[in-house]
Formats: structure tokens, C-alpha cells, sequence
């Protein structure tokens, strides 16, 4: 099966090239290897369907093996979002949310609120700016300065609390003091005396999908900051397990 998937990569890698796929003889080459080898390991990549073979028996990665993994992840976000969401609401005792990325806006797609939290009404499918929503920074958190800059393009900073970004500039020095810190606070940005805790979940892919958050008054979210990041870290953890987000050594 090793020989299969340094076969499968090798289409990949000629796919990230710009190339149109590889035949028997191309990934021989670039692999350095007999071809009557690769050819027997790029037979079995298609018959496990990560290939398909197309003109002049050149191979190209099958997408739809992609598509499919697409397809689950999105449904283990809405299925193991729910177990995230519930082991976070536990252990806080505070309204936990899970939002994703739509344009310049966070969207809801998952809650559990406590009634001990005395929060009122659900944000379920509510879109919210991102530069000053609760999920905001932690769904950008893969995104380069000019990504950013480009999503909040023509977007007026409006100021919905005492704290919400001045502008994109503002937002992207937040944006790193998060990715620093290791989770984002977001503190009177999005209304007045409304603080709260988000970090990214990253699929199989390692793209973030989606913000797990922790949602509260800050008179009694922020002397408890400490604790609720390390259960929001924990459970986030767990929730990109539950994806297939596989952590690089060097990040460990």
C-alpha cells in the first residue's frame, strides 16, 4: 500500500504543477522506479478509486473520493458538532456556539445554552459581520492579510460596541494577537458588555470550517477566562479529531 500512495502523490504533485495527470511511464520517471512497479501500484490507486484513467492512459486523481470526504465532514460538523458543543456547555456553564464562514458574515449552525446562562432567543442561521462577530477572528484564522483584506473590501466598520475594530487594520493586529495567544477573545466588540472566546476547527483538509465559541457577560465570562479557554481548546481539539484534522509534528 506504500507504493500505492507514493503513486498517488506523484499524480498529485504533477496535478500541482499544472500538469494534466501522468502516464505509466511519467510518474515511472518521477518516481525513479521500474515501470512494471508503478504501474502496478497506479492499477491498484484506481481500483481503490483514488485515481481514474483517462485518455492515453494517463491517470489523474479521482475527485470524487474528495467530494465524498467533503460530504461527511460536513456531516460529522453537524453530528459531532452536537457532542462538542454539549461537553463545552457542561463545563462552562456558558452558552457555546458553532458558526461558519459566509462572505463578510459568521453564521450560527449549532448552539447549547444553559438556562443557568439566562440567555435570551437563538442565533441559529443569523448572520453577523465577522469583523466584530464572537466566531469572526477564529474563522480568518488561516487567511493571509491580503484575503482578509479583500473579504472586508467596501464592508463599513460599523461600531456595535464600545471595542469593534476601527477598520481592517485593526481587526487583522486582533487577528494576530488571537493566533498568538492561541484561541480569540472578542471583548465588547460585537455589543455592548458581550465577551466571549473562539477557536478555529480545521477539517481533513486543514482548512478551518468552522468556530467553536464560548458566549457570555463579561462581568462573568472574563474572570473565568483561563478555565473556559482550556475547556474551548479541548473540545475543539476533539471536534478536528472527529474531522480528521491530523496536527503536524512540528505543531505538537
Amino acid at each position: 500500500m506504500g507504493r500505492g500512495i507514493m503513486a498517488v502523490l506523484a499524480v498529485g504533485a504533477r496535478s500541482a504543477g499544472g500538469l494534466p495527470g501522468g502516464t505509466v511511464a511519467d510518474i515511472a520517471a518521477d518516481l525513479g522506479k521500474d515501470r512494471s512497479q508503478v504501474s502496478r501500484s497506479l492499477r491498484t490507486a484506481e481500483q481503490e478509486g483514488f485515481l481514474a484513467r483517462g485518455e492515453h492512459r494517463s491517470y489523474t486523481l479521482d475527485w470524487s473520493l474528495l467530494t465524498d470526504a467533503q460530504l461527511l465532514t460536513d456531516q460529522r460538523l453537524q453530528t459531532d458538532g452536537v457532542t462538542a458543543l454539549e461537553g463545552l456547555a457542561g463545563e462552562t456553564d456558558e452558552g457555546c456556539f458553532l458558526g461558519i464562514l459566509r462572505g463578510d458574515s459568521t453564521v450560527t449552525i449549532g448552539e447549547r445554552v444553559p438556562e443557568s446562562s439566562n440567555m435570551v432567543g437563538s442565533w441559529l442561521g443569523r448572520p453577523y459581520p465577522a469583523f466584530c462577530s464572537d466566531a469572526g477572528q477564529a474563522l480568518l484564522w488561516e487567511a493571509s492579510d491580503a484575503e482578509v483584506q479583500t473579504i472586508f473590501s467596501g464592508v463599513p466598520f460599523v461600531r456595535y460596541g464600545p471595542n469593534t475594530p476601527l477598520d481592517v487594520e485593526d481587526f487583522l493586529t486582533r487577528l494576530r494577537g488571537a493566533r498568538h495567544r492561541g484561541y480569540s477573545i472578542v471583548d465588547e466588540e460585537a455589543e455592548p458588555g458581550l465577551y466571549s472566546l473562539a477557536v478555529p476547527i480545521h477539517d481533513f483538509k486543514g482548512d478551518v470550517v468552522a468556530a467553536l465559541q464560548v458566549v457570555g457577560p463579561k462581568a462573568r465570562l472574563e474572570p473565568k477566562r483561563e478555565f473556559c479557554a482550556t475547556a474551548l481548546r479541548s473540545w475543539g481539539k476533539w471536534l478536528e479529531s472527529a474531522l480528521g484534522h491530523a496536527v503536524p509534528e512540528n505543531h505538537l
